[in-house]
């Protein structure tokens, strides 16, 4: 996995790669959309539609270089998420995901998200390095991990997006400023000939 900045891998793209990026980025809802603000829902069916779901968000996730993806990134309000556990790992998908303990020790890192622009926002976001996370597999399957650095840092990131809750809320007051000021739209002026 090529360096990860915030929740996003940065790395140099060639131009088809670029464009499948985009494309893909262009499917995860974008700040202020309110759905990034709402909860999801626990999962009841496991079914087709719930695998076919999985791989799709997977696809995304990689596509758009990111490391991890909640169900309500693309609009689907079910606790689902996706995430690359470390580097040459398989995508992990988790369904209706708890954190069941937290370390005590915490450590302030910066977190980018594609839905804040992908990696043109980035904030410091203080997390606990360690994280149990329990869940179930698409297949209904009991899931269990242990997770420290990293991972931990993305399971916490992508749990918070299955509560409404973005690294806006999570960052310090004058990061906030700042990265809401990167988020502005900005009107575009032409010359008129």
């Amino acid at each position: 996995m090529a360096e990860v900045e915030g929740q996003v891998r940065d790395e140099k793209l060639d131009a088809e790669r670029e464009a499948r990026r985009q494309i893909a980025l262009a499917q995860v809802r974008q700040y202020p959309d309110p759905v990034l603000r709402m909860a999801a829902k626990e999962v009841e069916e496991f079914d087709d539609a719930l695998r076919g779901l999985v791989d799709r968000m997977g696809r995304l996730m990689q596509e758009a270089r990111g490391v991890g993806l909640a169900a309500t990134q693309i609009g689907i309000l079910q606790r689902v998420l996706v995430y690359l556990p470390a580097e040459e790992a398989p995508v992990t998908a988790l369904v209706n995901p708890r954190a069941v303990t937290t370390g005590e020790e915490l450590e302030a890192a910066d977190e980018g998200c594609l839905s804040l622009g992908s990696a043109t926002v980035v904030v410091p976001v203080e997390r606990a390095t360690t994280l149990t996370v329990e869940a179930l597999s698409p297949l209904r399957e009991p899931v269990r991990i242990e997770a420290e650095g990293l991972e931990a840092r993305v399971l916490q990131h992508e749990l918070d997006h299955l509560e409404g809750i973005l690294t806006l809320d999570r960052t310090t007051p004058e990061a906030r400023r700042r990265a809401l000021g990167e988020l502005r739209p900005r009107s575009v002026l032409g010359s008129i000939a």
